[in-house]
């Protein structure tokens, strides 16, 4: 089944996906069992109980607490499930990489754009203000340059740019309602809140291929998005974007662009 759902699912780029895919497979054979199971019960019914064989109905209801014990084993079974399963994975994504070679990037979202911001060489983000925030003059997130920690940040609109085999923890927030931040080959989805910063964390095992990097992917439609998993308004269809994994050199290089840009901007 594994193979049958990597047909129809985007390709796995992430360190975590295996897992996903996998608790995707046994979801969708529990679903298989059930299916048959209560199909089998189903026509069971239909024959045990036709108007035939029961010419008069029964008041009486049923004699043996069989029903009770099988209602009992379901909710323990789905204890077990909560408490064992879902919980702790759940538990295991709420906690941020403490240590190691960790890379940060804030995404604010809006009707409908996503606005990036990178801290820059300096790994600190510079301060923003709500008051600085010009939609129209490109400052969509109201960063203040005066700030010395914000004199190398890097903002884009619509691409996002991630180094891979490194911990990326991306720090998502909303500008107006609730967007839905998908990266669909690193198996990631999370809702993006208005008054939330909420941290999302995965590890791109995998560069983008060439086919699917700006802009050679647009004749082929292969480039990897950031889509809006949520409704989020009238032209929820132009809440689009798009990411691309890059060696660290490129990375690199994508960066000392941006800080040249920066530096020939400044007065």
């Amino acid at each position: 089944m594994q193979a049958l759902l990597n047909r129809w699912m985007p390709i796995d780029a992430s360190a975590h996906g295996a897992r996903l895919d996998a608790l995707s497979v046994w979801t969708h054979w529990l679903m298989a069992i059930l299916f048959v199971g209560w199909s089998i019960y189903l026509i069971y019914v239909l024959f045990r109980f036709r108007a035939k064989a029961n010419p008069k109905a029964s008041y009486e209801g049923a004699h043996s607490h069989f029903s009770s014990y099988i209602e009992g084993g379901i909710v323990v079974i789905e204890a077990v499930l909560l408490v064992g399963f879902a919980i702790p994975a759940w538990a295991a994504w709420t906690d941020l990489p403490a240590s190691g070679d960790i890379f940060e990037v804030r995404i604010v979202a809006q009707q409908f754009t996503w606005s990036v911001h990178y801290p820059g060489p300096d790994g600190v983000f510079g301060r923003t203000d709500i008051n600085l925030v010009d939609d129209p003059g490109g400052n969509n997130i109201g960063l203040d340059r005066s700030d010395p920690a914000a004199r190398d940040d890097v903002f884009s609109l619509n691409n996002l740019f991630l180094p891979v085999d490194r911990d990326i923890v991306v720090y998502l927030t909303s500008k107006d309602v609730i967007h839905g931040f998908s990266l669909p080959q690193m198996r990631v989805k999370q809702d993006a809140i208005p008054g939330m910063m909420i941290p999302v964390h995965f590890r791109a095992v995998m560069t983008t291929p060439p086919e699917a990097r700006l802009p050679e992917c647009f004749p082929n439609k292969t480039c990897w998005e950031i889509a809006c998993a949520q409704l989020c308004g009238i032209t929820h269809y132009n809440m689009r974007g798009f990411y691309q994994i890059m060696t660290q050199a490129e990375f690199d290089a994508w960066m000392a662009d941006q800080q040249a840009a920066l530096g020939n901007s400044r007065p």
